[in-house]
């Protein structure tokens, strides 16, 4: 697992700055004025920081924006980065600014002199976030002979800066350096989980692994089931059984409870589409990009996530999760296209591509989380369909729901924590098109809005009195390029809203 770099706070210390080694950031308001920290770097550098700030590229640069400055004068540092960013400045503004001080801080130690910027703590999870590096299968700089891992540290990624991680991160403030941490742990903790699981290859992460990785949770407090196949039969969940028969790897539902608030309260339930490889099934998907179908589980890794970071900062709510792990391989016992499975809710299905195998493993878990917990309200997340990143890219996750308070919460959480996300339509036409010649409906319905029949079907395992999201982040939980807050690779994309959602609107 990635150890990840979580930045310790300290108030100012004035005397430490000269003799600080490493990279020093320094956080600046656009009118170029000097705290106590800056007058202490500009007279240690007989001027030269002044000039910087009345110089021209300095007015040039953007809020967040960064100028470099190698082996200042008077100071021990190998570099000065000044950071612009408004005293006023929102939380989402200060954490990218941070993101962007981590981008340039590979393999060194950080000084961050934060001021009395008030989202400092913001600032220190922008950095954090950015600053992940899943480098565990990587041999050491200079092993392999390849240009780039002989670069290590120094080379460059795709946004610019450096690759790899710093070694430490220390930010000082002025005043309420203990506030400014606040749940920057929890937070980020949560989100590396995610991005460690999603990251990891198909031949590390089978389901047993991840079941075993969940299982670890019971040391932060959450309550953790694991359901094996005989368990899954019993309970009629031949939907999700069907998905994963064709694999050595079993198939298992896991359940993680975590009661922060009430006996009596109804939990909010995050269900989880965990299908840790997905070649297709005997609908084969081409070879060409089958590669990140490690990514497949990705829904799954996101209610992991969320559980972890409510445990770990102590969440006054109840929220269950429920995840289903399968992988979807070709074999002798696989599903076959025409085949007819029976679901738990008792609808039968009949499989037209065995490659829409992702609404099938939710179909099961959905109604079970229904029918074992009876949530307040339901929220499920998949890598679902191609067809949502052709509607809305790799800058929105699609948001379908039955409820329309329930979506603006959820929108009004995403916008707050900078995760895009844009709601879709459902509608009696698109039910229509699950019509099956055979069965009580079919798992496929063809191209034209593939995204929406997707939900659409798994609005059928929905009853009618639970307010539900479904969240379709095939197009957001895996960049093939660096972004703001997270390098190129798993980006997490869910924890934060999911979590602000559960502060807002499920929490005493």
């Amino acid at each position: 697992m990635t150890d990840p770099v979580i930045p310790a706070f300290c108030e100012t210390d004035l005397d430490a700055i000269a003799e600080t080694a490493g990279r020093i950031a320094l956080v600046v308001s656009g009118d170029g004025r000097m705290n106590q920290a800056a007058r202490r770097i500009n007279r240690l550098g007989r001027g030269a920081l002044a000039r910087l700030l009345e110089s021209e590229a300095f007015a040039r640069l953007e809020p967040g924006g960064t100028l470099d400055m190698a082996f200042p004068s008077g100071l021990a540092a190998s570099a000065l980065q000044v950071v612009r960013l408004e005293r006023r400045a929102g939380p989402l503004e200060a954490r990218k600014a941070g993101a962007a001080i981590a981008a340039r801080a590979a393999g060194e130690q950080v000084l961050v002199l934060a001021g009395n910027l008030k989202h400092a703590g913001e600032l220190g999870l922008g950095l954090a976030l950015r600053a992940y590096d899943f480098a565990r299968y990587k041999s050491r700089p200079g092993r392999t002979g390849d240009p780039a891992d002989r670069d290590g540290a120094a080379g460059r990624d795709a946004s610019g800066g450096r690759g790899g991680r710093p070694e430490a991160v220390r930010v000082m403030v002025t005043g309420g350096a203990a506030a400014a941490r606040a749940d920057l742990a929890a937070l980020g903790e949560g989100v590396f989980f995610t991005r460690d699981l999603v990251n990891e290859p198909a031949n590390v992460l089978t389901t047993v692994e991840f079941a075993n990785r969940l299982k670890a949770l019971e040391k932060l407090g959450v309550k953790v089931t694991v359901l094996e196949e005989k368990e899954l039969e019993a309970l009629g969940m031949r939907a999700l059984l069907a998905v994963g028969q064709g694999s050595q790897s079993p198939s298992k539902v896991v359940v993680m409870e975590w009661q922060g608030a009430g006996k009596g309260d109804r939990p909010l339930a995050l269900v989880g589409k965990g299908v840790v490889f997905d070649t297709g099934g005997i609908s084969i998907k081409p070879a060409a990009g089958m590669q990140d179908m490690t990514m497949d589980m990705g829904g799954a890794g996101v209610v992991a996530g969320v559980m972890k970071a409510l445990a770990l900062r102590k969440a006054r709510a109840n929220v269950v999760g429920v995840v289903g792990l399968v992988e979807n391989m070709p074999d002798g016992r696989a599903q076959r296209p025409g085949d007819v499975v029976a679901s738990m809710k008792g609808d039968t299905i009949e499989v037209i591509n065995t490659d829409a195998e992702g609404r099938l493993v939710l179909a099961d878990i959905l109604w079970y989380a229904q029918e074992k917990f009876a949530p307040a309200a339901m929220v499920d997340l998949a890598t679902l369909t191609g067809a949502i990143i052709v509607g809305l890219g790799h800058e929105n996750a699609g948001v379908f729901s039955n409820d329309d308070t329930l979506a603006n919460a959820f929108l009004k959480a995403a916008a707050a924590e900078g995760e895009g996300a844009w709601r879709m339509p459902l509608g009696p036409a698109y039910d229509a098109m699950l019509k099956s010649r055979i069965a009580d409906m079919r798992n496929a319905t063809g191209r034209p809005a593939g995204s929406i029949t997707a939900a659409q079907f798994l609005k059928r395992f929905v009853k009618d009195e639970t307010p539900w999201i479904h969240l379709d982040i095939a197009g957001v939980a895996l960049a093939d390029k660096a972004t703001a807050l997270a390098p190129r690779g798993a980006t997490g994309w869910g924890v934060l809203a999911l979590n602000r959602l559960i502060a807002d609107s499920f929490e005493g």
